[in-house]
């Protein structure tokens, strides 16, 4: 397949993502440069865990974007693309009205995906390949409305599974009674059953907290270190976090849900370090695309 420009656009609970990226395949491989990435904190899930729809302010606000992420692909002139709603969306009482009210203003097509698709689109970035092929990960990946969760043993996803544990939802108390329990278990079966060497953390907030380790691109976060910054940041208000540590209000009040998720999970799982790759759900969508294309050329 020969050079091409693709997107994708992830519409979280917490903010919405667009990546274009232009992949290319040669004797080398397959490579993806990234072009641009933007993300937008619109906060769906606030709507969805508190009066269980879309809002209509917010969906205004959603069709606008929609149109400005269409605008930006027509101008990078990307051949092929993928709209993925997660959590927010998939419990909106409203969801096939706002996928309609796209469609039609904004001419883009969503998908909403439920929780294992998720879990296995963000597989798809094959960050496994930057790791060690003979040894077993977790890949836990927070969002606003759920965390998925991943294992990758000898190179392979193995076992993964998607709860509706989010950092908007905990704001929100919106985590149903035995949710936390289901996850609890999968984690006692996966430890039982996997010697688990580290967690692979995905998602702006463990991207943040790495950066506020002060560490170095590929340095692995101690949980102990975790464990420090979180005690930290705690004890302040959601302004003086902002200050302190420079978070931007969208950042400020998740960060703490999530660092307490990347926590439990450690601790349940008795795994000391996060390998933070940066990598997330529209990096994995992007590899679908291709994977796609791919077929579609060959008559697959």
């Amino acid at each position: 397949m020969e050079e091409q420009k693709i997107a994708a656009i992830d519409i979280g609970s917490n903010a919405v993502r667009l990546l274009i990226s232009v992949v290319s395949e040669d004797e080398g491989g397959i490579s993806f440069k990234k072009l641009m990435l933007l993300r937008v904190p619109l906060r769906l899930g606030e709507d969805t865990y508190s009066i269980g729809k879309i809002s209509d302010k917010r969906m205004r606000k959603l069709i606008k974007l929609m149109k400005a992420f269409r605008h930006l692909m027509f101008v990078y002139e990307v051949k092929s693309y993928r709209v993925c709603a997660t959590a927010a969306m998939r419990e909106a009482r409203n969801a096939a009205k706002v996928v309609a009210a796209v469609k039609e203003k904004a001419e883009l097509d969503i998908e909403i995906i439920d929780g294992t698709e998720e879990a296995r689109t963000i597989y798809e970035s094959h960050v496994e390949d930057r790791l060690d092929r003979n040894g077993n990960y977790l890949y836990v990946d927070v969002g606003g409305g759920s965390t998925e969760l991943s294992v990758i043993s000898k190179g392979k996803l193995v076992e993964s599974a998607s709860f509706n544990i989010g950092t908007i939802r905990m704001l929100r108390n919106k985590v149903v009674s035995g949710e936390l329990e289901r996850m609890n278990d999968f984690l006692h079966t996966v430890k039982s059953q996997y010697s688990l060497r580290e967690i692979i953390g995905s998602g702006g907030n463990i991207n943040k907290l790495h950066k506020l380790a002060k560490l170095k691109k590929g340095d692995m976060l101690d949980i102990d270190k975790l464990q420090n910054i979180y005690q930290d940041m705690k004890q302040l208000t959601v302004e003086e976090r902002m200050t302190r540590f420079e978070l931007n209000p969208d950042r400020a009040d998740v960060i703490i849900p999530a660092s307490e998720i990347f926590l439990h999970i450690a601790d349940l799982t008795g795994i000391q370090q996060i390998y933070v790759p940066t990598f997330g759900l529209v990096d994995g969508l992007l590899h679908t695309i291709y994977k796609s294309e791919q077929q579609n050329n060959t008559g697959k």
